[in-house]
């Protein structure tokens, strides 16, 4: 599966109607983010279970607010609608297929009480 543009419109139902999403942060301007885009890319069409999605912070100024994004290349990773990863700068491919297997083999029923309890608190 090749990546898919993020936007205001598509963005929540891609991250609630999907397990696994991983979202790239980047702009067009950024080296880093061209860099990362050919290892993204590649980690997309060999992750078929994994939606890729890609936010182009210049065109979408309001969801990298809303993100609170102030470093690109940004990932983040979202399991069951839930945000289980974010890191500003480039992975090298190995690292991302680490994260990648990291995230599928979470404990989500584990993730869910951690982040009851944490509502919880505030």
């Amino acid at each position: 599966m090749a990546t898919i543009e993020l936007v205001a419109d598509n963005f929540e139902s891609t991250i609630t109607d999907n397990d696994i999403v991983l979202v790239d942060f980047w702009a067009s301007w950024c080296g880093p983010c061209r860099q990362f885009a050919p290892v993204y890319e590649e980690a997309s069409e060999r992750h078929d279970d994994v939606v890729f999605g890609s936010i182009n912070t210049e065109e979408q100024q309001g969801l990298a607010a809303a993100a609170q994004i102030t470093s690109i290349p940004t990932l983040m990773a979202f399991r069951e609608g839930v945000l289980v990863f974010a890191q500003p700068g480039a992975l090298p491919a190995p690292a991302l297929e680490e994260l990648i297997t990291a995230v599928k083999g979470l404990d989500m029923e584990d993730v869910h009480r951690q982040v009851a309890a944490q509502r919880e608190e505030s």
